[in-house]
């Protein structure tokens, strides 16, 4: 039986009791000239965003929707070796050679042998170089291993077309760990591959080194559109890291409005809530309905922790607003007829703070009141923001806690 690895990534794989474990995200393979690679393993990623190794000889099935494996799973990091490659992320988008002919690899197939061990067998290629896009120009041929040439060649730029296909139902933050376990180059290049959202939605979730290497390699142009895609507290943070030059030619390129909530946000000390808050929380004025509010929330793009509660305003309601009401929880509107009107309704017993507040501070705050969120006002009243629970986390964590394994680290068996 046939198995096409691109279909494997983030299958989800269960022991023995039937209990899932983690999801796979690659397949470890070691190539040998025209031989057919023999596949070592499955790279496993299991909680808390920790890639583990699954040797191939432990894999009990394969099946539609599911990874079930015997035995019990060694859960130190897993380490790539010099001899290995990983079939999903180094080799999809390859450039390759067959009979005289210009392909690109699409997939692999992988099948079991007589021996029980398994090798990739197959190789579905498509006519083109690896800047084909997502939209394949030809049709799909399967050929065998043997057949193929290129595969031991390192290219300038291989795309990612084709990866991208591998991993688009993942979240950002499983993306951006996938990302964070690529080479340096196949790390640029599919983060280039990805559309403005999608990758400020991974850059949010890269550590600070890896956000730098990326942005860095973009052109000035893209990298200005793909800030206007981030909140601005992130985009704030990821400014901070560059060079001040880079950080301020950057804002020039960006639109006025955009930049301007950034610049806001960089004013304010790091580790303070001016320098924490999010500068989009969803205001709304007092006249405004329990309807609108709700319609407001249920946008996909407003996060959880920014649809927990919608903050009163006087005109104007973007940051920084008239002079700041009340707020209202979410739970408050569900409860409310959807004609009723945000000032009738709206919650004045939770205080806003000052940007001024130190991070020690805000999370004593959070954690009194039992917040999802707390509303910012400036000197005078305005609300400028909003700080969530999760950019409090964010800052309480050590710096590389997005590189951090908690379990030791070792190569694979």
């Amino acid at each position: 039986m046939k198995i096409f690895i691109a279909r494997l990534a983030g299958t989800p794989v269960f022991d023995p009791a039937g209990d899932q474990i983690g999801r796979v995200r690659d397949v470890v393979v070691a190539i040998a000239g025209t031989t057919p690679p023999r596949v070592h393993g499955l790279v496993v990623e299991v909680q808390p965003r920790r890639r583990v190794f699954l040797p191939i000889t432990r894999v009990r099935g394969i099946e539609a929707g599911s990874v079930v494996f015997s035995g019990q799973i060694n859960v130190r990091r897993f380490e790539q070796r010099a001899t290995e490659t990983l079939a999903i992320g180094e080799i999809l988008d390859l450039e390759v050679e067959v009979e005289g002919q210009r392909m690109t690899v699409l997939d692999l197939a992988m099948e079991e042998n007589r021996r029980a061990e398994w090798t990739i067998t197959k190789v579905a290629v498509v006519k083109g170089g690896s800047g084909l896009g997502l939209r394949r120009r030809g049709p799909t041929r399967i050929v065998d291993w043997a057949e193929v040439k290129g595969f031991g060649a390192v290219q300038k730029d291989q795309g990612a077309a084709n990866l991208l296909v591998a991993f688009e139902t993942m979240r950002a933050a499983d993306l951006a760990s996938a990302l964070h376990e690529l080479p340096d180059k196949r790390r640029v290049e599919v983060a280039a591959a990805l559309d403005d959202v999608r990758l400020a939605n991974v850059l949010e979730e890269l550590p600070e080194r890896d956000q730098i290497g990326i942005m860095s390699r973009l052109s000035p142009g893209r990298a200005a559109d793909v800030l206007e895609e981030m909140n601005p507290d992130d985009a704030a943070d990821l400014l901070q890291d560059l060079p001040a030059e880079q950080a301020e030619a950057l804002m020039a390129l960006m639109e006025p409005e955009e930049a301007a909530s950034v610049r806001r946000l960089l004013v304010y000390p790091e580790d303070t809530a001016g320098g924490i808050m999010t500068s989009e929380p969803v205001v709304l004025p007092p006249n405004a309905t329990v309807a609108e509010a709700l319609a407001h929330i249920r946008q996909r793009d407003v996060t959880p922790t920014v649809a927990a509660q919608v903050y009163v305003a006087r005109q104007p309601i973007e940051t920084p607003t008239g002079r700041y009401l009340g707020l209202a929880h979410f739970q408050r509107l569900l409860r409310e007829p959807p004609s009723a009107l945000l000032g009738g309704v709206m919650d004045t017993s939770i205080d806003p703070i000052r940007p001024e507040y130190t991070l020690n501070q805000v999370t004593s705050y959070l954690a009194t009141y039992n917040l999802m969120a707390v509303p910012v006002v400036d000197e005078v009243g305005r609300l400028v923001g909003a700080v969530t629970v999760d950019d409090v986390l964010d800052h309480l964590l050590p710096d590389d806690w997005r590189e951090r394994d908690h379990g030791p680290e070792t190569d694979h068996d």
